[in-house]
């Protein structure tokens, strides 16, 4: 039986007659000769194809497979522009985009027609209101950071830029960021690549995370540098220091500097050699266990004369965190504050499955760390940062109902900016000039706009979240507790967030009989 003729075999036999064809119509018209130009370069197209043996779609449909790749290529754009409904959108859906946009243009922000979700599918979460709302007196929310061994506290928003580094950001959006949490009176965390020009010039508040490459305080061998710390830290915008340990979009994973995007601007600010690759492994070199940990705190206090210092990780292994509440205790060492980074955080490049595989969601995270501070007696030492898909008021509400004092938001800050979602981040072709180093790119941002927006969305939003609070009752932050929030769990039955994330009063682990608890 004759084998069926392939794909690649018709085209050959096209374009033998095209050649025949275009041959025939040039001797009476030597002008047709032309439709060479288009047929040559498509059969050169053709044999480099069926040769090649990366792409079998490219070997097998030698030019209509090209369409593949091109409409692969738009996806993101044909689901978000075409297809995407307001609701299921991924990461952010168009309803979350879309009013983070509003309240950074300062445009209405209203919905009509009703709600949108379905309120009887399990997920569904409401706050139950008051029939007599109340009247909350402070205009701007603010926490005041710092333990009783800090010399310097310092009175946060409770809702600031969470960590985004320049060189993952372009100069004009790190910028615009700055700018934007000096006039709304918050604060801008530098993110793990240090404190660039770009950060000072905003002139905002700034939290200087320090990660496992200490960059701009390292020496020559990639270890921490005490000398160059203290001359950073000094720094009147720096007000607070935040170690990393991990983050909630990959937890417990380093990353590289590769030595092409390594240009000397970058060198200078980071502490380390041009054109290098430059490692940042997966654990710190200054410690290797809670203990250490809590002395390099310590250190960073006295040599930062006594500005807050804490932590920033995902929670992973429960005992570990325990253990770190023993020490702290039996030690009374504490950090000023520890940022809870939720598994759904996100970054501009990760390994897929450290992003949906590793590390505890941010609400159960809040409420372990909760129950384990309030266990060891530390809670009074310590203020919680939530970071984690925080982009509204009643997620802020949501995260304090759980433990947190704080919150942080990326993702949000990236939306106010322009961001629209592309999902472009690790290409280096981010089309609104945020997470590219492309000048042609990044000079579009306009820093004198962008700075107003992140400033608007900043203050909407605690407007908002105040008026959540009015609504329900909570004259205070400290007024927000878990028994006032409900979520679905199935069809027919709902539990409260204390139902759900603290349904007794934690007890310490076997592992805590070394330890007092007085």
């Amino acid at each position: 039986m004759a084998s069926k003729v392939s794909v690649r075999q018709s085209l050959g036999y096209v374009f033998i007659a095209a050649y025949l064809f275009t041959l025939f119509l040039s001797i009476f018209e030597r002008s047709y000769l032309w439709l060479l130009l288009v047929i040559v370069p498509l059969h050169l197209v053709y044999l480099r194809n069926v040769r090649q043996g990366r792409h079998s779609i490219l070997r097998n449909y030698p030019l209509v497979g090209y369409l593949r790749y091109f409409f692969e290529s738009i996806r993101p754009e044909l689901r978000q522009y075409f297809f995407e409904s307001d609701l299921d959108g991924k990461p952010f859906s168009r309803r979350q985009r879309s009013i983070v946009y509003q309240r950074a243009k300062n445009v209405r922000e209203t919905v009509p027609f009703g709600m949108q979700a379905n309120s009887q599918e399990p997920g569904f979460e409401w706050i139950a209101h008051t029939m007599f709302p109340v009247h909350v007196q402070a205009k701007d929310l603010r926490v005041t950071v710092g333990g009783s061994r800090c010399k310097q506290p310092y009175s946060a928003s409770i809702y600031n830029i969470s960590a985004m580094s320049y060189g993952s950001l372009s100069k004009t959006a790190v910028t615009a960021l700055s700018a934007g949490a000096k006039l709304g009176g918050f604060a801008h965390n530098t993110g793990e690549g240090g404190v660039s020009p770009f950060h000072i010039e905003g002139g905002g508040d700034l939290i200087w995370q320090i990660g496992t490459g200490y960059f701009g305080c390292r020496d020559k061998d990639g270890n921490f540098s005490e000398k160059l710390f203290k001359e950073q830290v000094a720094h009147p915008h720096i007000k607070m220091v935040e170690i990393k340990l991990s983050q909630g979009a990959k937890p417990g994973h380093g990353g590289i500097l590769p030595a092409a995007k390594n240009t000397p601007e970058i060198a200078a600010i980071r502490k380390v050699e041009p054109y290098t690759t430059v490692a940042s492994p997966p654990a710190h070199s200054a410690f290797s266990d809670q203990f250490t940990m809590l002395l390099y705190i310590d250190k960073l206090r006295v040599l930062s004369d006594g500005k807050p210092i804490g932590i920033k990780l995902c929670i992973g292994n429960k005992q570990e965190f325990e253990r770190l509440c023993q020490e702290m205790k039996h030690n009374r060492i504490y950090p000023d504050f520890i940022t809870i980074d939720g598994a759904e955080g996100g970054t501009g490049a990760a390994p897929l499955e450290f992003t949906d595989s590793l590390g505890m969601p941010l609400y159960d995270a809040l409420a372990y760390v909760q129950h384990m501070l309030e266990l060891y007696g530390l809670r009074d030492e310590i203020k919680l940062i939530a970071a984690g898909k925080i982009i509204t008021g009643v997620d802020i509400i949501k995260a304090i109902s759980l433990g947190a004092d704080i919150c942080y938001s990326a993702r949000g800050m990236m939306f106010a900016l322009g961001c629209i979602q592309a999902l472009q981040c690790d290409s280096g072709r981010c089309p609104v000039g945020i997470a590219t180093q492309d000048k042609n790119l990044y000079k579009g941002l306009d820093v004198a706009d962008k700075r107003v927006r992140v400033a608007n969305f900043h203050g909407n939003t605690i407007k908002s979240t105040i008026e959540v609070m009015e609504a329900c009752g909570f004259a205070s932050l400290q007024d927000i507790t878990p028994d006032k929030i409900f979520r679905r769990v199935e069809q027919g039955q709902t539990k409260s967030f204390k139902d759900i994330y603290f349904p007794k009063k934690p007890s310490p682990s076997s592992i805590s009989k070394n330890y007092v608890l007085n």
